[in-house]
């Protein structure tokens, strides 16, 4: 089982990004998919989600009407594309996945950095 992610960089203020997070090993729309991040000296927060067919997603208040979550199961892939990007978005972006029947997440990528500059 593998979640990788994608994309991160280094964006100014106000700058885009997509990221990407590509699964292996597992039934992959069997799952929904979400992001997480993680800045330094603080816990890991929810960012958003989207349900294994896609239809139904969910959002962090600090970055609803900014990112947009989506996933294309042909691809096995989803995506977080991050637009008017804050210094405060700042963070180590994680995917991660939960089966349709469960309530955690059982599988986790790597990380990707994302740095925001002012």
């Amino acid at each position: 089982v593998q979640l990788v992610e994608s994309g991160g960089g280094l964006v100014q203020a106000g700058g885009s990004l997509r990221l990407s997070c590509a699964a292996s090993g597992f039934t992959f729309d069997n799952y929904a998919i979400g992001w997480f991040r993680q800045a330094p000296g603080k816990e890991r927060e929810f960012v958003a989600a989207v349900s294994w067919s896609g239809v139904d997603t969910s959002y962090a208040a600090s970055v609803k009407g900014r990112f947009t979550i989506s996933r294309d199961n042909a691809k096995n892939t989803v995506y977080l594309q991050m637009n008017s990007l804050k210094p405060e978005d700042t963070a180590v972006y994680y995917c991660a996945a939960r089966p349709r029947s469960g309530s955690g997440y059982d599988y986790w990528g790597q990380g990707t950095q994302v740095t925001v500059s002012s």
